[in-house]
């Protein structure tokens, strides 16, 4: 079965529950349809190339822009995004480091806000993966289809994994809502390492678990370092509340139901003492679990496919993957990183 997140112009029409047109949604594009950095204009070119280099997290080198490294292929998405995104007041910005329940976050946000346009039995995440439901801005950008994005009707529910400080002025200062999700960096490192794994046959050597690990410890991996990138959401969630609304996966784990109340009343729309008393909370969280969307055959897909976002979605899986030493490396590093501003996992 194709991925249809290696072809952009894969388009989904979808009906409401009055049977209506409604969306018309596109997967995102893959790195085929994203130019080369020797064809950009030479204005970005000539940036992106005078930026420090970082080839040893495979299969992709990376550039460090602004504290932060970003795929090189992808940076020019991201300046092109900081200059002329506009964002809609009503636009809700799910934001996230790499592998820490952003897959689970996107699918709840975008079942939560169009709660009254479709049923359980006509959904879209039934025909699509969440990440088509709600697409990375800045994948568009650096295609340069980025028009795609004026065509959805508000509201939108839009990705990032871009951190707070290079996210477009624009969008801080609007009234859109953001929404962030961290997870214990023991678990995000073993989960993308899986899925950079799924490349091996596009490795010029091997990747083994302890080289990714030595590298994350040393911030250098995408959209790293990972301690920053929270580090910058917390803080403006203390400050703005109103604006960040910050999420541990963790808790939401433990508890999806206060979680999922939580966001929804965030992002303005709470649900109403009748919902809550028919079982819709409880409802909308089963339908979103892991379980559910990875046994739907669009998210089963062999090879580099949509498979890719769906592995073990459990809390304390590095333990089958890092010694006691490893452990304790790590969380020392993120607690002298973080214990300034009084977070902890």
């Amino acid at each position: 079965m194709a991925d249809p997140s290696l072809n952009n112009n894969s388009k989904y029409p979808l009906k409401d529950e009055k049977g209506e047109d409604s969306i018309l949604l596109r997967s995102r594009p893959f790195y085929k349809d994203v130019p080369k950095i020797e064809e950009l204009d030479k204005k970005y070119k000539d940036l992106i190339l005078a930026l420090p280099k970082e080839e040893a997290w495979l299969p992709f080198p990376m550039r460090n822009y602004k504290g932060f490294w970003q795929h090189e292929q992808l940076l020019y998405g991201t300046m092109a995004m900081e200059e002329a995104f506009h964002p809609r007041p009503s636009d809700v910005i799910v934001a996230s480091y790499p592998k820490s329940g952003t897959t689970w976050l996107k699918a709840l946000t975008f079942t939560i806000m169009y709660r009254n346009k479709y049923t359980f039995s006509s959904h879209p995440l039934l025909k699509l993966n969440p990440h088509a439901c709600v697409p990375f801005m800045q994948y568009f950008y650096a295609a340069r289809d980025e028009q795609y994005l004026e065509t959805l009707p508000s509201p939108r529910v839009l990705g990032t994994h871009l951190s707070y400080s290079i996210l477009p002025e624009s969008i801080k200062t609007s009234k859109c809502h953001i929404v962030y999700i961290c997870r214990d960096p023991k678990d995000v490192i073993v989960s993308h390492w899986h899925m950079v794994t799924r490349f091996e046959w596009s490795f010029k050597e091997p990747f083994p678990f302890t080289r990714a690990f030595e590298l994350f410890c040393e911030g250098r991996t995408p959209y790293g370092p990972v301690w920053d990138h929270v580090l910058e959401y917390y803080m403006k969630s203390l400050h703005s509340p109103e604006k960040v609304l910050f999420l541990k996966y963790e808790e939401m784990m433990k508890d999806p139901i206060d979680g999922v109340i939580r966001l929804a009343k965030f992002i303005g729309c709470p649900f109403s003492e009748e919902e809550m008393k028919n079982g819709l909370v409880k409802e909308m969280v089963e339908f979103c679990s892991f379980n559910k969307l990875k046994d739907l055959d669009i998210n089963k897909n062999e090879g580099i496919g949509n498979d890719c976002f769906f592995r073990k979605a459990v809390v304390g899986d590095w333990q089958n993957h890092m010694t006691s030493d490893m452990a304790f490396k790590l969380d020392e590093i993120i607690k002298e990183k973080l214990h300034n501003a009084g977070f902890t996992y």
